[in-house]
Formats: structure tokens, sequence, C-alpha cells
């Protein structure tokens, strides 16, 4: 920090408040950021328990923590405590692990390797169309439980080579396993594993399922991964290169576990709050209706058609502008720094929120409002570019979004071209700011025809 340079001054609540803010931080994440950002600005100190969290909510600010001074700030308060539950994998490592993990899984993401995997997504989407059309017939279908269903359909199939549907305990798990990391989370890790509370005896159990499925799939693979290029061939070959064979065992079976829950989750979460907001706006589902038919016909789409279908685009920029896959990026800063003249001291907790970024007044006009036209090329080209974030930013940026944005974008397009889903009147929909911005308790929907 450049001597010269006086810092601004921080607002933010008193230290008195940091046992109704770490109760807070239980109970309502989301309130306490948006609470924040209103009462507060652009830059705040929280006291949350016996620490303080320097909150950021401004492009610039974003752009100088993830980008420009990225090498000084390593993940963070919850994701830390993540580790606990989650191991050593991408979403929880650093430095030279980090980008070694980051090096083995990096070719997988390719724009040619994502082509080539394009039918694949189209097929699974088709069998979700008609999955969908036949149990719609019974009564409402949970929709979150259908998404989480075609996101492991798709993951196992483009980047293990393998069929997930044969685990059907992999979506109850991974709730699981995030419950346990918003507790290590809310509870800043105060609880020893080994204490027997209810929720942490089910993330046991459930971890040991998920690391039994993991140790399947590698065994499965056997000794033929060097003749594969997938990210599961590519894990073991890495992992049989540790000169401890424990430590690459558990490495191995950490990145899966990630992998996992990364490369379904955050898809399934975006196409349910998708369905939701256009079951909220019918002119919205028309126009979807009209590109798709006007696009594809009634044929399965290919990559090609990914640039034609541009106000789908649209409107899964919108949705995770609201619903932000990740919408919490907390980070340790390594040495002082300065953020927007502000001071930021060695060790501090930082929080740049992308659930509030999203709603900042001076960059998005109405911005609770659902409209796909603010991502209008000639609208968005005003806008500072790091106030949309949806996927993180700078070197961590999510690694898989390209992938998942094409499932999404297939899959809006077939579900609104062949059906109409209709919300059931009494549902009530709650986001759950978990490791992703989830729908607590799903999303029950009617299925129709499309007309």
């Amino acid at each position: 920090m450049t001597a010269a340079v006086r810092p601004q001054p921080m607002n933010g609540p008193s230290r008195a408040a940091a046992v109704s803010m770490l109760i807070m931080m239980g109970r309502d994440r989301l309130g306490m950021m948006t609470s924040a950002a209103a009462r507060y600005g652009d830059a705040a100190r929280l006291p949350v328990g016996p620490k303080e969290l320097y909150f950021f909510n401004h492009p610039g600010h974003a752009k100088h923590v993830l980008a420009d001074n990225a090498a000084n700030y390593h993940k963070g308060i919850g994701l830390v405590h993540a580790r606990r539950a989650l191991g050593d994998g991408l979403l929880t490592s650093e430095g030279e692990l980090w980008r070694k993990q980051r090096k083995v899984v990096q070719p997988a993401f390719q724009s040619r390797r994502i082509a080539e995997q394009a039918g694949v997504v189209a097929e699974e989407a088709a069998a979700l169309v008609d999955r969908l059309r036949t149990v719609g017939r019974d009564g409402p279908v949970d929709v979150l439980h259908e998404m989480t269903g075609l996101t492991l359909g798709v993951l196992g199939r483009t980047l293990l080579d393998t069929d997930l549907s044969r685990f059907p305990s992999i979506g109850r798990d991974f709730a699981m396993v995030q419950d346990q990391a918003m507790f290590e989370l809310a509870s800043l890790s105060a609880v020893p594993p080994w204490v027997p509370l209810p929720r942490q005896l089910r993330f046991r159990r459930a971890r040991r399922r998920l690391q039994t499925i993991v140790d399947q799939l590698v065994d499965e693979r056997g000794v033929d991964s060097g003749d594969r290029d997938d990210v599961l061939s590519r894990l073991i070959v890495s992992a049989r290169a540790e000169p401890d064979p424990r430590v690459g065992r558990q490495r191995l079976r950490d990145e899966l576990v990630t992998l996992l829950l990364a490369g379904h989750e955050t898809t399934a979460s975006t196409l349910s709050w998708a369905l939701y907001l256009i079951d909220r706006h019918p002119d919205v589902r028309h126009r979807l209706r009209e590109e798709a038919v006007a696009v594809l016909g009634d044929r399965l789409p290919t990559f090609e058609d990914l640039g034609r279908l541009r106000y789908t685009a649209m409107v899964i920029d919108e949705v995770v502008r609201l619903y932000p896959p990740v919408w919490i990026l907390p980070r340790k800063a390594l040495a002082e720094d300065m953020v927007g003249g502000y001071r930021v001291p060695a060790g501090a907790d930082v929080l740049i929120c992308p659930y509030t970024l999203h709603r900042h007044p001076a960059f998005w006009d109405r911005p609770e409002e659902f409209d796909p036209e603010r991502f209008d090329p000639v609208r968005a080209a005003a806008r500072p570019r790091y106030a949309y974030i949806p996927f993180g930013a700078g070197p961590r940026f999510c690694v898989g979004n390209h992938l998942g944005l094409m499932e999404a974008a297939f899959v809006l397009a077939m579900l609104t071209r062949d059906l109409t889903l209709t919300k059931v009147a009494t549902h009530e929909v709650v986001p759950e700011p978990m490791l992703s911005l989830r729908m607590r308790g799903g999303m029950p929907m009617n299925v129709s025809p499309a007309g």
C-alpha cells in the first residue's frame, strides 16, 4: 500500500452487532448481504462473530480483488470452511495444487471439445422432454429434481464417459454435503467434526457414499485410463503420478466429488430459476418458443445453433443476473491492500457478492425486474465488465461455464418449443444460498403440451 494514500473510512455496524450478524449469516445470508449493500454502500466492514468481513459491492472493487490483484487473494470464509466437507478439490484448493488441478481438467472444456459434446447434450435434453411429457400426466413434477437428473446425465456422459443414473443417491448426498459446508460457514468451523450432531452424522454417511461411488468409477476405468481423454482419465493419470499413492488416491476422491457437485449443481439451479421466471412472464415464453421453432424446427439442436438462439441466450443471461449460480465470492487477503481507496489489512476476509452486485442501481435500471432485453448487445455495451460476474472472474473463473450455458440453451429451447410448464400456485419459491443459489424444497410444476 502506498503510504501517501490516505484510506477512506468504511461504514458498517458496530462491533456490538457481531453476535446478531453471526445469527443472521446462519439464517438469512441473502438478506444480510442485501441489507448491507443498501445501508452501507459499496464498501462495508461487517462484524460477524469473532471476525470482521470486508464487503465490496462495486465493479471496480470486484475487478481489483478477482482479477487485477488476484494473486493476493486466496479462497476465503465459507470455501475454507467447506474444505472440511469437500476436501482439496478444484473448488477449495490453492496455490500450486490448484494450478495443477486446473491444468489437468482445462482441456476437457476447450471449445472444440464442447462442440463435440453438443450431440450428447441435445440427446439428454430430448430425453428430458419425453420424460416430463410422460410423468407430467400423473400430476405436478418437481423440476429441480428433474433438472438435477438431466445435468448429472450430461456430466456423466460428457466428462466421465459413464452413466450416473445408476447412482440414485447422488443428488440427495450432495444436498447433505452442501448443508454441512454451510453449517461450517455459519459456525465458523467451531463445532468439531466428531461431535455426533444429526447433521454431521448425515453428512458423514453421505460423504462415505460419494467416496464409494467415485472409487467405483475409478475401479471400473481400470488400467486403460491413458487411452481416453475425458476428465476422469485425466484425473486418474494425474493421481498415479503422485509419489505417495495414498495422497494421490485422496486427491482423486476430492477432485471427483468436487467435479460431480460443481458439474451438475449450478446448471440445474440455473434451469430451475429459468423455468420459474419464464412461467411468470408469458411474453418471454412466447418469444422463446417462436425462436426455437424458427431456428430448430422439429429437430434436435446442434452446436452451430447456439449463435442463432440469441434471445434464448439473453434470457439465460438475465436469469443468472438475478440468481447467479456463484452468489458469493469469499476471499482472504494475503497482504495488506487498497481496494477502491479502502484499506484491507493482511489476513482480512473479503466478500464480493454477485447477487447484490447484479442488483446495484447505479449499473442496472429496474434491477429487481426480469428483463432479458437488458442483454441486447447495444444496451450491454455501456455496462462495466465487472458489474456482471455470475460465474466469478479472473483466474478462478468457472472452468465449465461454456458447457453449462450450452446445456441451458438447448434445454430451454426444447422445453419451451414442446411443453408449457406452470408452477403450482400454492408453492412458494424460496432462494437457498448454499454453495450455489438453489431453490429450497424444489419447485413443483404442471406439464402440458406447448400451445
